[in-house]
């Protein structure tokens, strides 16, 4: 895969299909965008019961109309979440047994996502690396942006692993 190749994904595009084998290859590519999403009431009041974060400027959409962000706003773990369906829209490995979530590195919420807004993600792969047991180590560099935004809601290291 070139290098500098640019996965691009449409609303209702399929996402980059790879085998096991192919992984390496997609160091220094970009996954991305997907499709946008958009961030409801109804899913932040889901997210706040599911955490027990019932802080008002989540939920009570009157009081946060004057608050600090003029509206309610998502939970950033609430938008941190959505990274695992939209990294599935991005890539699908083939050849493999198990997909296991690794963990994030240097997690930054750095603009809170006011409800009714959209969001999307885009990935570059940093590294891919062979692991005991058959496995493959996979970073990507994550960054979920808002809609009409110029700084993303959530930028992450996000690690991922695949095995045979």
């Amino acid at each position: 895969m070139d290098e500098s190749q640019n996965h691009s994904s449409e609303a209702g595009a399929a996402p980059t299909v790879v085998s096991f084998e192919e992984v390496p290859s997609l160091v220094g590519s970009t996954l991305g965008p997907t499709p946008w999403r958009e961030i409801t009431q109804e899913q932040v009041n889901t997210f706040a019961a599911a955490t027990d974060d019932h802080q008002w400027i989540h939920v009570d959409s009157e009081r946060a109309q004057d608050g600090p962000f003029g509206a309610p706003i998502a939970h950033g773990f609430l938008t941190l979440s959505l990274l695992i369906p939209m990294w599935t829209e991005l890539l699908d490995v083939t050849g493999v047994s198990t997909k296991v979530n690794y963990g994030l590195d240097k997690v930054r919420f750095t603009n809170p996502v006011v409800v009714g807004s959209r969001v999307r993600m885009t990935v570059a792969v940093s590294e891919a690396k062979e692991v005991a047991g058959d496995g493959l180590h996979l970073v990507a560099e994550a960054s979920i942006e808002i809609e009409g935004q110029e700084r993303p809601a959530v930028v992450a290291t996000f690690l991922t692993r695949f095995y045979r």
